[in-house]
This record gives C-alpha cells, sequence and structure tokens, in this order.
C-alpha cells in the first residue's frame, strides 16, 4: 500500500517554523491501530488523515499518543495541501469530523481561512500548586470544553513560564493555554498538552477557539491579531463571529512524498 505523504508548517510564511504538521490521503478508512503507528512513525504533533468524497474531506487528526477531537494547524495543513499541491477545484473545502461537527476552510490567496467552532472559557478558582507547576504567577483562571485557560500579567511572564511537564499530567485537562496581552498582537498565548504526548504545541489552531472569545470580550473588539510564543512561533488572524470563531494563517509546504505499507 502506497499513501501519500505531506508535511506542511501552518501559520508561518518559511519552513522550520510554525507548527508541522504531517497530511496522508487515503482511499479509505484505514485499522485505528494502523493510523496511530502512522502517526507514532511521523513523531508530528499531529497527522491529519483525509478521505476525499463527493467534493468533501473526512478528515482525523492523531498525535503520537491518541486521536484528537479537534486540532486546528493540521487542518489548516490539510487545506494547503488540498489547495496548493492537489489542486481542489473550489474555493472553500468543507471538513467532515467524527467530534467537532463540519469544519470549513476558505482560500483568500494565500492566507487560509478556518471557520470554527467557539469554545467560551469559564471562571474557576485557581488550583493552588498551578504557579508553581507552570513558574508563573496566575492571575485568572478558566475552564472550557477541554482546556485550562491560565491568563498571566504580561507577554514576559509567558515567555519566562517553565511548566513541570510530569505535574501537569494529573490536570482533568487536555493542555494549559497560558496567554496575556501582546506587546506586538493583540494577545499572545502558549500550549502545554503532555496528556495527549505534546509537551508543548507550537502553534494550536484549536486553543483559539478558547482565546478568540475571551480576548473578544477583554478587549471590545471582533478583530484579533495573535502570535503564539512557542521556539518555533506562529501567526494567527483571528475574528469572533458569536458561536463560530475564524482562525486565518498561511502554511509552507516542506516535504512530499510516500508512506510504504
Amino acid at each position: 500500500m502506497k499513501i501519500p505523504l505531506y508535511q506542511v508548517d501552518a501559520f508561518t510564511t518559511k519552513i522550520f517554523a510554525g507548527n508541522p504538521a504531517a497530511v496522508c490521503i487515503l482511499e479509505e478508512w484505514l485499522e485505528e491501530p494502523l493510523l496511530q503507528s502512522i502517526a507514532a512513525e511521523n513523531n508530528l504533533s499531529e497527522t491529519a488523515f483525509l478521505v476525499e468524497r463527493d467534493g468533501e474531506c473526512e478528515i482525523r487528526w492523531f498525535t503520537p499518543a491518541t486521536e484528537v477531537a479537534l486540532c486546528g494547524h493540521a487542518t489548516l495543513a490539510s487545506a494547503y495541501v488540498e489547495f496548493f499541491c492537489r489542486a481542489w477545484p473550489a474555493q472553500s473545502i468543507r471538513f467532515e469530523t467524527r467530534q467537532a461537527g463540519p469544519l470549513t476552510v476558505t482560500r483568500r490567496g494565500e492566507l487560509l481561512e478556518m471557520n470554527f467552532p467557539a469554545r467560551p472559557p469559564q471562571a474557576s478558582e485557581t488550583p493552588p500548586v498551578l504557579g508553581e507547576i507552570l513558574g508563573v504567577k496566575p492571575k485568572q483562571v478558566f475552564t472550557s470544553a477541554e482546556d485550562l485557560l491560565v491568563v498571566v500579567e504580561d507577554e514576559t511572564a509567558v515567555l519566562q513560564a517553565r511548566p513541570d511537564f510530569t505535574a501537569l499530567l494529573n490536570f482533568e485537562a487536555r493542555g494549559i493555554i497560558l496567554t496575556a496581552p501582546g506587546y506586538r498582537s493583540d494577545f499572545i498565548s502558549r500550549f502545554f498538552c503532555p496528556a495527549v504526548g505534546v509537551p508543548e504545541d507550537p502553534v494550536t489552531g484549536s486553543a483559539h477557539c478558547v482565546l478568540i472569545p475571551y480576548w473578544s470580550s477583554m478587549l471590545g473588539k471582533k478583530e484579533l491579531h495573535a502570535r503564539q510564543l512557542s521556539k518555533r512561533g506562529g501567526e494567527l488572524w483571528c475574528r469572533d463571529e458569536g458561536e463560530r470563531v475564524t482562525i486565518s494563517g498561511r502554511a509552507a509546504l516542506y516535504l512530499e512524498g510516500t508512506i510504504m505499507i
């Protein structure tokens, strides 16, 4: 069996930055253990698997350790592959998912605009040990559909965080979103998710489903510019649309090849 494979750096204009994702094009769905083995072999934060059907794409996402319900950067990477490598004939692609509902990505030149569900956070008490585990003092803590949102004083505090990843495994959350106002953008963030096998994710589209409603409310604006301050870094353009959010970014192709099974 030969499976077309692409590796795309998402939320950046150049390779070796943004968040790398593998995109595998399947004719039919394979057994889940095989999908998981391919994702583990790719050893990227996410591998997206696509099955093209009747003008749409079915999509699933796997980390090296598990399947996830929603992934932004691998969806952006998948849309990039369809638009720029596989000559998708329309300006929009509808992705059917198993847990997150339908997702649409629209091409606007080189910018890819994703329409995702909003995940507004809810205020929560601060766990007593959280500041010690993150290495930075929280101002506020919120819960969301999958993640904890931790707001800190400023961009310097976000950069100074040095999480204890083993201790983070004790929290009942997919991951921890650390955020503050930005110096060169409306807001900045980092995302830690050791529970799904990714200690720090370089750029996290799904975390912005939580971040956009929060910062839109705090800043009183619908259009937002965001940066994720991982080592690789990434840039996102965001819009609050109530029950939905728009997350836009660019991508760069790093690799094209074939998996031999």
